[in-house]
């Protein structure tokens, strides 16, 4: 796929500076970008690359307009630009919507138009694909399933009996949809497995990284809400909502019925403990651990900064020793109040 600078800037209505006729078909970074390149600059800490970029052009703000002299496309948020346009290379790709003849299709499975699914793949009783779904190789899919239209599910995907996709929902090769959730009672000196009846309900625009779990719900569902996406080997349990517009990032992991709001940011490593809330427009800096409801919208943190082990051993120590000092404190306050 080639495509022109001019018409770009016409498909995404934006300024741009240069020759209109000059083509690029492939997208790079700025220190290993050729003629045939796009590129882009979001972090003026990296300016100093536009002196010796060989791209043929590059996305930039226009305060940053005057230290490149080639092709460009000028935005207010180049990144945000550039992940429009090099969508355009990957949707190029083009997909032959077949159905590989070793595959097993249930006879009450509803299959829509421009559907692909690959070789060793498996599609339930009473499950309903929409058009132009790709199912790439063994995948599997439960009985009473509702794929939307235009997902892409990738290698060795699990999606268990009576989960629903929306539209253009991305899965990553491994991800397990609807597994039961950890479910269990005490019966004096064993355990009982309680029943997972519910399911999972994921919305429009989702992605789920690689090997990320996504329990179902143990009587109501376990919810997505549109355009929610989630990173690599992340767990959610049993009953957890998520508002729409929130992200999380690799290993986070979020025990069953906690409820997180809309448009959130949640960094690695973060746990988030159940039956609680997370409120909209909230911001966990990595390897938090939420431990109780936040209500009130901003950025927390929980982790110690890092320290030479030497150091961290002696605030190990004072650590263990501040309950004591809390109350050697107080009890020398009550004696100065006296006096």
């Amino acid at each position: 796929m080639k495509i022109s600078l001019g018409e770009l800037a016409q498909k995404f209505d934006a300024e741009f500076q240069g020759n209109s006729n000059h083509q690029i078909s492939a997208v790079a970074t700025l220190d290993s970008a050729k003629s045939h390149h796009l590129s882009f600059l979001s972090n003026s800490k990296y300016t100093s690359l536009l002196e010796t970029t060989k791209a043929g052009i590059v996305i930039l703000t226009k305060e940053n307009s005057d230290s490149f002299q080639g092709n460009q496309i000028i935005a207010n948020d180049p990144y945000v630009v550039f992940a429009k346009i090099a969508a355009l290379f990957q949707n190029s790709k083009e997909v032959i919507h077949e159905i590989h003849p070793n595959t097993v299709i249930a006879d009450s499975a509803i299959i829509g138009s421009n559907v692909h699914i690959g070789a060793y793949s498996i599609i339930g009783e009473n499950t309903v694909i929409a058009d132009g779904t790709v199912l790439e190789a063994r995948v599997s899919i439960g009985n009473n399933c509702r794929i939307g239209k235009n997902c892409l599910i990738k290698p060795n995907v699990v999606i268990s009996d009576n989960c629903t996709l929306g539209e253009n929902v991305i899965l990553h090769p491994g991800c397990i949809i609807g597994a039961d959730g950890f479910g269990l009672a005490r019966d004096k000196d064993k355990w009982v497995k309680v029943p997972q009846l519910g399911a999972v309900v994921i919305g429009d625009d989702c992605e789920v990284g690689a090997n990320t779990t996504i329990d179902r719900g143990t009587m109501d569902d376990t919810v997505l809400e549109n355009d929610v996406h989630l990173d690599n080997q992340i767990q959610i349990a049993h009953n957890v909502k998520i508002g729409a517009h929130t992200v999380m990032a690799g290993c986070s992991a979020v025990a069953g019925s906690a409820k997180i709001g809309k448009n959130c940011l949640i960094g690695g490593g973060v746990g988030i403990i159940g039956h609680i809330e997370v409120c909209d427009n909230v911001t966990l800096q990595s390897m938090a651990l939420v431990t109780r409801s936040i209500k009130k919208p901003g950025s927390y943190s929980s982790v110690s900064p890092l320290q030479e082990t030497s150091d961290w051993r002696k605030s190990a120590v004072r650590i263990k020793q501040l309950d004591k000092i809390a109350k050697r404190l107080t009890r020398l306050e009550k004696q100065e109040s006296k006096k």
